[in-house]
């Protein structure tokens, strides 16, 4: 029974290797996990990946991670580590009669003694519905799951398989594990990259962190018979930029926003300006981006530079004036204003005081001498009686008592002392400190 599935057996080990005419990629997949680059901190000794290995015994799990950093081969190694069946399928072009297939064969396998390692790539593609198939085959060992996805899976995947699942993350490759790429690509093919040492760097830096990418742009320079080495100028005329990952409506989206956000947040303006480059190359709408310095304008700056929201509405009116290109470097000045400006929350966190305190206290009444009185009864029945205008008083302070009967006065706003807000503060103080004693002058008077 066992040799129905012996063409399953995972190639690493027991499948020829790779022709020669097979993609540069292929040939240079690694044979064993430690030849695996830019995930040691998984795949090492102390890794998750190593210690299961270690222990002959693998769980279910989701690798999360960039594209092109070795999830597919992880898994492939994974299975020829501990002995599985192999079985990959893609999300993308598997249903629901597939999978019922692939676990049938798996339960056979199992009761000759064959255990499965079932590989799911871009396993989030699968709705939610389909992601519930998988559980009764997870629970009961029929197969080891091991899911690929490039977005996060607190998102993306049902909570009862990630409950089932360890989540490992995988790195984006870093300049070193992309040059050890490069060092393996010249030795298969037996001659140096074609480039500059310039031009190596610019390379490496293009791929984003995405090994396979970059071993396909090695594999075009390869083919390429040139007279001389390649520098930076002609490197770029000849291969395609590569277009920056960034999904408008996924992680890519959300986690460059908040690192904008918080860059702005910290003062640090050429962060911020990064993450406000990353998003506007990448695509993303300015609108969108021009209404998130809006709203960081009013949180994190607030009275501390009122000007900072005017220059983030202006920044609007110039984008929607001009359009793309030239509209946004509004977009920019309003963001290096915020990341320079003076910062308080007090603004926003009075809000959240207020709004809390409004739905706990919603049904008071003002005091009725703050109450407007349109008609003789309203005003016969102590409507607005003993109201101190303002205006009249000394200073244009009276100091009345504003809350409503049987509520302590609160302290929602607290302004910082920076920036504006600093002179705020001071008068604030003044007119708490003259509250205090007009209210003891009305009490001795009494």
């Amino acid at each position: 029974m066992a040799d129905l599935f012996a063409d399953q057996q995972l190639p690493s080990r027991v499948a020829e290797a790779p022709p020669t005419s097979a993609p540069l990629a292929d040939r240079l997949r690694p044979k064993s996990l430690d030849e695996v680059v830019g995930q040691e901190h998984l795949t090492g000794p102390e890794g998750a990946i190593g210690r299961m290995v270690a222990a002959g015994r693998l769980a279910s799990m989701i690798l999360w991670g960039p594209p092109g950093t070795g999830k597919t081969s992880i898994a492939r190694l994974l299975a020829d580590a501990v002995g599985l069946r192999f079985v990959a399928v893609s999300a993308v072009f598997s249903g629901v009669a597939d999978l019922k297939k692939i676990f049938a064969e798996a339960r056979t396998a199992a009761r000759a003694g064959q255990k499965t390692l079932l590989f799911v790539d871009e396993i989030h593609r699968f709705n939610r519905a389909q992601q519930d198939g998988f559980l009764p085959y997870v629970e009961d060992g029929t197969v080891t799951l091991v899911g690929a996805t490039t977005e996060n899976p607190s998102f993306e995947i049902n909570a009862a398989l990630l409950s089932r699942c360890q989540v490992l993350i995988l790195r984006r490759l870093d300049h070193d594990a992309l040059e050890e790429l490069v060092r393996r690509a010249e030795a298969i093919e037996g001659k140096p990259l074609p480039v500059t040492n310039e031009a190596r760097e610019a390379l490496i830096a293009s791929a984003d962190g995405d090994g396979r990418f970059l071993l396909n742009q090695a594999e075009t320079l390869f083919s390429v018979d040139l007279k001389e080495p390649l520098g930076t100028a002609e490197l770029s005329d000849m291969l395609h930029r590569r277009v920056p990952v960034y999904d408008k409506d996924r992680e890519g989206h959300y986690g460059l926003i908040s690192a904008l956000h918080k860059s702005i947040r910290g003062s640090d303006p050429q962060a911020a300006l990064y993450y406000l480059a990353r998003m506007l190359v990448a695509g993303e709408e300015p609108l969108y981006v021009l209404r998130r310095l809006t709203r960081a304008a009013v949180e994190d700056i607030g009275l501390a530079d009122p000007n900072a929201l005017l220059q983030c509405l202006a920044a609007k009116e110039m984008y929607d004036f001009l359009g793309s290109p030239e509209g946004e470097i509004g977009i920019v000045q309003a963001c290096l204003y915020l990341a320079t400006a003076p910062k308080s929350n007090a603004a926003y966190t009075a809000q959240k005081k207020a709004w809390a305190s409004a739905k706990e206290t919603g049904s008071l009444m003002p005091p009725m001498h703050i109450l407007n009185a349109p008609t003789k009864l309203m005003k016969s029945v102590g409507y607005g009686k003993g109201y101190a205008y303002d205006h009249s008083a000394e200073g244009g302070f009276s100091g009345q008592d504003y809350w409503p009967d049987g509520m302590e006065p609160q302290t929602f706003y607290e302004p910082a002392d920076r920036g504006f807000e600093a002179r705020v503060k001071e008068r604030l103080d003044t007119w708490a400190q003259r509250r205090k004693e007009l209210q003891q002058r009305a009490k001795d008077e009494s």
